[in-house]
């Protein structure tokens, strides 16, 4: 028999153990921990979103693999029994990349890595075989504008790594938009332009430009990213007083605006079912990579809450709705589609959260709209404590809410680490290996905590 010491200290132990199984069943009853216990449990977040994109692949707006892939969610949605699933129509832009190439002929022949970007025109069937201007911005082409004529431009315009990544992105990506148009105005015959990106392993960042006056088609010149290594060396070459010479040829071209759809589905509210709390992400994909990233792990993260919630048996007051928005990568018109569909309930929506930051490590929440309800959202985070989800800071809406956020609702965005966003936004590789399970799962907890709170407030 143990001595008297060792059997009270025993059965002081099994106590310890008795009252802490005693707490974790009373804390799991609250709806908060019984969805980030759901969203932590396992990687079926992930899991959902890798058969999304492993089996219709990249989801560029105007494709088949498009609405095959809206095909598929919506039978997903309706085996998992949520409310209300269907699509609204919207018509889209229908951009087409076809075959693409630039080749440095001098100082010595090589292929450099290049990605057109969305909208652009194509190069005649020769290509365009021209000399590259280097330049830094847009004083730097105006201090250069005698050299501009008959050119190639290259802005190569970097990336500031000090600053936080979506503020460096903001202000380098209007040579991404705009570079064609600037290059033109100089008498340019194309524009080329550093990839906005901090990161590179010689992959070119796509994105959209825009060609500034509609008028003036005939003055419209192609426009193609390239790597920062490229970019670099191209600068380096210049700066030596060597010659650059190239060909680029692309086949890009635009068809006639296509059918395509926004996805919705529901958990009804159970006392106010006409208020509703809008989650969501795009589920349009650039044509390079997957769209693993951006967005499809902010649109899953955002199904899965639902899911996890109608799964749990929950009965939010207000009714719960996550939307998949198409064409944010080319214009954001399903996002102006929804509100056009969804006026006459704009003033009873009551917020309208959307990840499109990446589905990484989150930190909390960003408010667009009164200041006074900043206390009200960090008390929608409380329960997020036991896994680091915190901060709640006012900020600026994501792209697919600001329609909704211009009409008067308030917006909320999953603010994520972002530190590694950029090193695969609009790239080849934007795959699910980009991505961590326990991180989707992280932001699936958070998003379906956030949006209960405002359901239930």
């Amino acid at each position: 028999m143990p001595a008297l010491p060792t059997r009270v200290a025993a059965l002081s132990c099994a106590l310890a153990l008795a009252l802490a199984a005693a707490v974790v069943p009373l804390r799991a009853q609250t709806p908060a921990d019984r969805m980030i216990d759901g969203a932590l449990k396992d990687s079926a977040a992930w899991n959902r979103l890798a058969e999304l994109v492993d089996t219709y692949g990249a989801r560029p707006v105007g494709t088949p693999a498009l609405e095959s892939a809206i095909d598929w969610i919506v039978a997903q949605m309706n085996k998992d029994g949520l409310d209300n699933v269907h699509t609204e129509p919207v018509m889209v832009p229908h951009w087409v990349r076809g075959r693409e190439s630039l080749m440095l002929l001098a100082p010595h022949p090589a292929p450099l890595h290049m990605l057109g970007l969305g909208r652009s025109i194509g190069t005649p069937s020769g290509g365009i075989t021209a000399s590259v201007l280097v330049v830094n911005d847009f004083a730097d082409l105006h201090a250069h504008a005698a050299q501009a004529k008959g050119k190639i431009v290259l802005f190569d315009h970097h990336f500031d790594p000090i600053k936080p990544p979506f503020d460096a992105y903001s202000e380098a990506v209007i040579y991404r938009y705009a570079g064609a148009d600037s290059a033109a105005a100089y008498g340019g015959v194309a524009a080329l332009v550093r990839s906005v990106t901090s990161h590179s392993l010689s992959t070119p960042h796509t994105g959209a430009m825009g060609y500034g006056d509609t008028a003036a088609k005939a003055h419209h010149v192609p426009a193609a990213a390239i790597t920062l290594e490229d970019a670099d060396m191209l600068h380096r070459i210049q700066n030596r007083g060597q010659p650059i010479r190239v060909t680029l040829s692309m086949e890009a071209h635009m068809l006639p605006d296509a059918h395509s759809r926004n996805i919705i589905a529901e958990v009804r509210g159970s006392e106010h079912p006409d208020e509703i709390i809008v989650l969501g992400g795009h589920i349009d994909s650039w044509d390079v990579g997957q769209g693993a990233m951006d967005d499809g792990g902010g649109f899953v993260s955002a199904w899965e809450a639902l899911r996890l919630i109608k799964q749990l048996g929950l009965k939010p007051k207000r009714t719960i709705r996550v939307v998949g928005w198409v064409n944010e990568e080319m214009g954001s018109r399903g996002a102006d589609a929804y509100r056009d569909a969804h006026r006459a309930e704009l003033p009873k929506t009551k917020f309208a959260l959307e990840s499109d930051n990446g589905a990484f490590t989150p930190k909390g929440v960003r408010l667009t709209g009164p200041d006074s309800l900043l206390p009200v959202v960090k008390g929608f985070l409380a329960p997020l404590a036991r896994i680091g989800v915190t901060q709640a800071t006012m900020g600026e809406p994501e792209a697919d809410v600001t329609p909704l956020v211009e009409a008067g609702v308030p917006a909320l965005s999953l603010d994520i680490d972002a530190s590694r966003y950029f090193w695969y936004h609009h790239t080849d590789a934007d795959m699910m290996s980009a991505l961590d399970p326990h991180q989707v799962g992280l932001c699936v907890a958070t998003m379906g905590v956030v949006v209960w709170g405002a359901a239930n407030r």
